[in-house]
């Protein structure tokens, strides 16, 4: 029985771009979704000559239906969030089912639950769990890899951050906007004194330089803290940092610490969802760029010293538009040809640092 791809979520913007990336690649993803009459007209242009891609009813609210998506082997890509409310059917179906799985989340409390709870059950069950493998977070750990692999064992401290450029208008989808509020009382994680560590997101205000211009950026739980260090057992140190906010970023990290005791509110974390729906109904599905968005990654590697010793800066198209190439690669290559282990993996150790620069060089990330 052949390999089949599932594409969970294939309605929203972020799915319709990857159920797009896939196609261009040669496959024909099986287009899942809860409105079978939004699946139908997308699998009909997509389909081709060749006819309609085929088409499977599922809701993220019944685990049962999800389950029914994958069997041993399968690749299940899902876009559908936000993942800290929405995430956990789709990932435990690939658990259970011995499947490959990606998603594009970007919400650290879930990324880490997938390492840390997850993990150690697909391992069980022979799945592959490839979460955040969009432009949160394989642009970074791609960097981070190879400044790690520049820096051998003098690498103490590795900083990773992202910034984008050319941003007019909404930046973000309706989708990720939801996610960013969904998880603004959640705690964050980074690695420090070589171990993963609890803290608020923005705990930490990291400047750095892009093409010239000074970047200031929040500190984030990325899926590089968790992948990264096994890389190189001398790093003791990792943070991701987010350029997304301008002016704002240095009033965040003030107020960052001030997060633990909010969401010791009574109701405050019951008012998230509720905010971030509000927010939900007032914006646009789609960013208003038009994919005249860039995006770049700089990562750098110090010794004990704090003296730069490597790194690398990456650069790349539309998130969106690199989000869905890269699902589309990584679910191809599964596809076709496997993976190199099964639990919870960063792209590194699932498909090689030379495959995974060559399948991002596929999607348009280039070394600036």
């Amino acid at each position: 029985m052949s390999v089949r791809i599932v594409l969970f979520g294939a309605t929203g913007h972020t799915g319709g771009r990857t159920a797009r990336a896939l196609v261009d690649r040669g496959a024909r993803p099986v287009l899942a979704g809860r409105d079978a009459a939004r699946l139908a007209p997308l699998a009909d242009q997509l389909g081709g000559d060749a006819g309609p891609l085929e088409t499977v009813t599922a809701d993220v609210t019944d685990g049962a239906s999800v389950r029914a998506l994958v069997g041993r082997g399968d690749v299940l890509v899902t876009t559908v969030g936000p993942f800290v409310r929405l995430g956990e059917p789709a990932v435990a179906a690939a658990v259970d089912a011995g499947a490959v799985y990606l998603d594009s989340t970007g919400e650290p409390p879930f990324l880490r639950r997938v390492f840390e709870e997850f993990g150690p059950r697909a391992a069980r069950s022979g799945a592959t769990l490839l979460t955040a493998f969009g432009h949160d977070y394989v642009p970074g750990t791609l960097a981070g890899a190879l400044a790690l692999a520049g820096a051998g064992n003098r690498a103490h401290r590795l900083d990773v951050g992202y910034t984008l450029d050319g941003v007019r208008g909404q930046a973000f989808s309706r989708g990720t906007l939801v996610s960013l509020i969904g998880v603004l009382l959640e705690p964050n994680h980074a690695f420090a004194g070589g171990r993963l560590v609890t803290e608020p997101a923005g705990a930490r205000l990291w400047r750095f330089d892009v093409g010239g211009r000074p970047r200031r950026g929040l500190s984030v739980g990325g899926s590089e803290h968790l992948t990264l260090p096994p890389l190189a057992p001398s790093l003791r140190e990792v943070g991701v940092f987010l350029d997304w906010f301008g002016p704002a970023a240095a009033v965040a990290h003030r107020l960052a610490p001030l997060t633990p005791w909010v969401a010791r509110v009574p109701g405050a974390r019951a008012a998230l969802p509720r905010l971030a729906d509000l927010v939900g109904r007032r914006v646009a599905e789609a960013p208003s760029t038009d994919g005249q968005v860039r995006t770049s990654v700089l990562a750098e590697v110090r010794d004990t010293a704090g003296e730069l010793v490597s790194a690398v800066r990456l650069a790349g198209p539309d998130p969106y538009d690199l989000t869905a190439d890269l699902l589309a690669w990584g679910a191809t290559h599964a596809a076709e040809r496997g993976v190199r282990g099964t639990g919870a993996l960063g792209p590194v150790q699932a498909f090689g640092l030379e495959a995974l620069t060559a399948g991002a060089a596929g999607a348009g990330i280039t070394r600036a």
